[in-house]
């Protein structure tokens, strides 16, 4: 993409942030089957148009290497077309689902016999600021476009060539279909500024989703004028229990650990109960070194396993997004769940227990968007969870919590019907 002049930064987000408030105009108008057709339209492109994305893919994975950037960096940047095919079935689960636009939450006819309804609308303009993972471009729009809102979508630089091809394929879905391509806005340019720029656009722009490293959310958070769904840190734990399963508990923590540690729902904590930490440590230590896990334990941990390294204060609150493992010890289930809300983000923490009354409570008190028992917190994620996919996964408490789907990117309007009634 060619480097945007600094006299018209300004001119370029307002006429993009623009167009898309335009475009909302007409998204909201607009039926579910007319939608579904531009998704279905979506997801044909990708498949069709697969070789111009991995050529455009290659440059960035050249750029990337030549930048030094890490094996776990480069692996969320790949595509390939077995990806790129699982992006299009992404698009169709969502093309599937039901379309929250219109749906009445609740309904009731007062005395005098108006009646209220509180109806999901679209919430409008929906920007989106992203890192790495070109799926992000095509699993926004589509969840954006079922939803009826518009998005401007802002990648990365180390994905910008990914993203660019992406977009101009849904883009050219959506005028296909006969609805706005300005539905879908993309930011074809690198610099800084521009993010800035687009966070200013109040009245425009009606919400903001922030997906990466804490870095970005933070610079997002401190200098949006518009609302912030935050998806912070992935510091995930797996917590097993006295009463756990342990052979289940060696294939959880292998799997939250190992399976895709650069992913936010990767663990990065394990945190064991004194009373099977003797039985279970030693062997699933082995099994995690063995695997090219870098292991850093709790002083009682590192009784049980010598060759680990020493666990500091800040590694409890760390998000590696690598093959390291921070592991700790405690006495009973109140300080697990202690230390978990302590130094987790509120992301996915899990507990492996075949004791039901442990199991409830640590749902219950563990304050965090997912909690899993005896299952693996790589599975919090929106297309598992039947959501078809995910805009992010939020950790804040308003509006949204978790896996944020189709139905989390509306918000609601009261209609309500009279009989020619008046305020007595």
């Amino acid at each position: 993409m060619n480097k945007i002049s600094k006299t018209v930064e300004d001119d370029y987000i307002l006429d993009l942030a623009q167009r898309a408030k335009q475009a909302a105009g007409v998204l909201a108008s607009s039926s579910g089957k007319q939608r579904r057709e531009a998704l279905g339209g979506m997801a044909r492109n990708l498949r069709s148009q697969a070789e111009q994305i991995i050529k455009a893919n290659g440059q960035d994975l050249a750029a990337a290497r030549k930048a030094g950037l890490s094996e776990a960096m480069l692996d969320r940047l790949r595509l390939d077309e077995g990806r790129i095919g699982r992006m299009a079935e992404s698009i169709e689960q969502i093309a599937l689902g039901i379309d929250p636009v219109g749906q009445i939450i609740d309904g009731w006819t007062l005395p005098d016999g108006m009646v209220i309804h509180k109806r999901r609308v679209p919430l409008g303009v929906v920007a989106i600021i992203y890192e790495s993972r070109p799926n992000v471009t095509s699993d926004a729009a589509a969840l954006c476009l079922k939803s009826a809102n518009a998005v401007i979508l802002r990648g990365g630089k180390e994905a910008l060539a990914s993203n660019g091809a992406i977009a101009r394929i849904i883009r050219q879905a959506l005028d296909e279909a006969g609805l706005p391509k300005d539905a879908v806005g993309f930011v074809e340019h690198s610099e800084h500024e521009l993010v800035n720029n687009l966070l200013k656009q109040e009245g425009l722009i009606d919400v903001v989703i922030p997906r990466g490293g804490k870095s970005l959310i933070r610079a997002v958070v401190e200098n949006s004028h518009i609302p912030v769904i935050k998806h912070y840190e992935g510091i995930c734990h797996v917590y097993v229990d006295a009463g756990a399963d342990l052979e289940m508990a060696h294939q959880i923590v292998m799997n939250a650990k190992v399976q895709r540690p650069g992913v936010c729902n990767a663990a990065e904590t394990l945190v064991v109960h004194a009373e099977v930490a003797e039985e279970f440590l030693p062997s699933a230590c082995d099994e995690l070194a063995e695997a090219g896990v870098e292991l850093r334990g709790c002083e009682r941990t590192r009784k049980l396993y010598h060759s680990m390294g020493v666990a500091s204060e800040d590694d409890w609150s760390s998000e590696y997004l690598a093959m390291i493992l921070s592991i700790k010890i405690v006495s009973s289930l109140d300080e697990a769940i202690e230390h978990i809300n302590r130094y987790g983000s509120g992301h996915t923490d899990a507990i492996v227990t075949q004791n039901i009354e442990a199991a409830e409570d640590f749902a219950a008190r563990v304050d965090s968007a997912s909690v899993m028992v005896n299952a693996s917190t790589r599975l919090s994620d929106g297309g598992v969870y039947g959501l078809g996919a995910e805009v992010g996964i939020s950790t804040d408490k308003l509006h949204a919590r978790g896996p944020m789907g189709a139905t989390d990117l509306t918000t609601y309007k009261y209609v309500v019907y009279g009989r020619g009634h008046l305020r007595q």
